[in-house]
């Protein structure tokens, strides 16, 4: 039972819709909760040492918070994992994943005078996932960001490129699929933010929903 849940976790399509949700969580807080990226947390010490440097504390502060907020994320998904791997009940990244779901409806109802503590929850989200999630059919990956991926993507098209191996060619499509699913989902993100607000969340809470979904249907 473990196995296939195991498997779940780690399919081509589960992890597609992870990333879909990623990129969209990201065009929603930069285009809706003002600039700050959820996931990019590269993007957010770049500003915070810019403006630390420039004495605007206040804003500084705008990307100190969700920085913060996505280590907080690693370790409690962390020590979810520690505290459920042996569950017979309900497999951890199911629990990390339903927690995600409680965080992300939480955001949709925050003004946008909560925009900090709403890029604060969201980068915390995505931090659990990026930690629950890291392997497609075995290979290591990130669905809430690209720069691993393109990397990982680039290296195994030159060892295809040299070897002619197709394995090699098969790793680097999982790579740059699924980024191109992220970059999809962020121009939806972004599309959909737009047009519905600050509710605009609540559609990625339901593609989340529907990979916990997933896991529990193959359980059974």
């Amino acid at each position: 039972m473990k196995k296939n849940r195991d498997q779940t976790s780690e399919s081509l399509l589960l992890s597609a819709i992870l990333s879909f949700s990623g990129g969209f969580q990201d065009a929603y807080t930069y285009n809706i909760r003002g600039g700050v990226f959820a996931n990019a947390q590269t993007g957010n010490i770049v500003l915070m040492g810019q403006h630390i440097l420039c004495g605007e504390f206040m804003t500084a502060l705008r990307y100190i918070l969700p920085v913060a907020a996505f280590v907080l994320g690693i370790i409690i998904a962390e020590q979810i994992s520690h505290r459920f791997k042996d569950s017979s009940k309900i497999h951890w990244r199911q629990i990390v994943l339903i927690f995600e779901i409680v965080l992300l409806v939480i955001v949709g109802f925050l003004p946008k005078s909560c925009d900090t503590v709403a890029n604060i929850v969201v980068s915390l989200s995505c931090a659990m996932q990026v930690q629950a999630f890291r392997k497609v059919h075995g290979y290591g990956y990130a669905s809430t960001m690209c720069i691993g991926n393109m990397r990982s993507g680039a290296e195994s098209f030159s060892q295809f490129l040299r070897s002619r191996e197709k394995q090699s060619l098969y790793k680097a499509f999982h790579y740059f699929g699924i980024i191109l699913i992220f970059a999809l989902g962020a121009g939806i993100g972004a599309l959909l933010s737009v047009a519905l607000g600050i509710n605009a969340i609540w559609m990625s809470a339901a593609i989340l929903l529907v990979c916990c979904l997933m896991m529990i249907k193959k359980e059974f």
